[in-house]
């Protein structure tokens, strides 16, 4: 995989307009909100303590550090349609996988965290497993390094394109 592909995020169209409402929304009117919590608890007196100051200045953080990854996300994010073909595993598909040594079977999507909202696992194409396996046929096998520096091999059982 080119270094190129390994820092890109594809997003399908949905994901991507989802993603920059929430970027559009937290950066506007989600920063003027703040502002005026933290301006209310200011006037309530003495800063050292006041809860709702200091509540409202660990929200502003927070949402200052997700401002920060939307952009990071959406600066790297390729648009693209979901993939429409089986049998092949690329980004946004649902994928089985059979550890090859054992019949155990792991089932999940390959795609961002912030590409679907799903209730199954979900792996980067970045990933050690995602980038092992990306673009290989049902049938193939792939070997990867886990976190332990062992490696595992495994044999996909399965790819089909993630429909919501």
């Amino acid at each position: 995989m080119t270094e190129t592909a390994q820092n890109v995020t594809w997003l399908t169209q949905e994901a991507h307009d989802r993603l920059k409402a929430e970027l559009d929304h937290l950066s506007g009117a989600g920063r003027v909100e703040i502002a005026k919590r933290i301006e209310a608890a200011r006037e309530e007196g003495d800063l050292r303590e006041n809860g709702g100051y200091h509540a409202a200045k660990e929200e502003q953080g927070k949402q200052e550090a997700r401002i920060r990854q939307l952009k990071e996300l959406l600066g790297k994010a390729r648009v693209g349609e979901s993939p429409t073909v089986s049998g092949v595993v690329a980004p946004g598909s649902v994928v089985t996988v059979r550890f090859v040594g054992d019949d155990d079977t792991m089932t999940f999507v390959l795609a961002s965290r912030e590409a679907v909202d799903v209730a199954m696992d979900v792996y980067s194409p970045q990933s050690p497993l995602g980038s092992a396996i990306l673009g290989k046929k049902v049938g193939e096998k792939a070997t990867y390094t886990l976190p332990s520096g062992r490696k595992t091999a495994v044999q996909i059982t399965g790819a089909k394109p993630y429909t919501g």
